[in-house]
């Protein structure tokens, strides 16, 4: 896999998350420890983007 393919393919798990997570704020029944999650892998996500699209 190329770099650009795996920023590409980490970009696009990035939005998912984040359609997740907007998706469960809106669902009373949603754990927030479950979005707080969510939250921690996104920020993950982003911080390999940019440490990637910096190398």
């Amino acid at each position: 896999m190329t770099l650009s393919s795996h920023l590409t393919e980490l970009r696009k798990k990035h939005q998912h998350l984040s359609e997740q997570v907007e998706s469960a704020q809106r669902s009373p029944a949603t754990d927030d420890l479950m979005i707080a999650e969510m939250k921690k892998k996104k920020l993950r996500i982003k911080e390999e983007i940019g440490r990637l699209s910096q190398a």
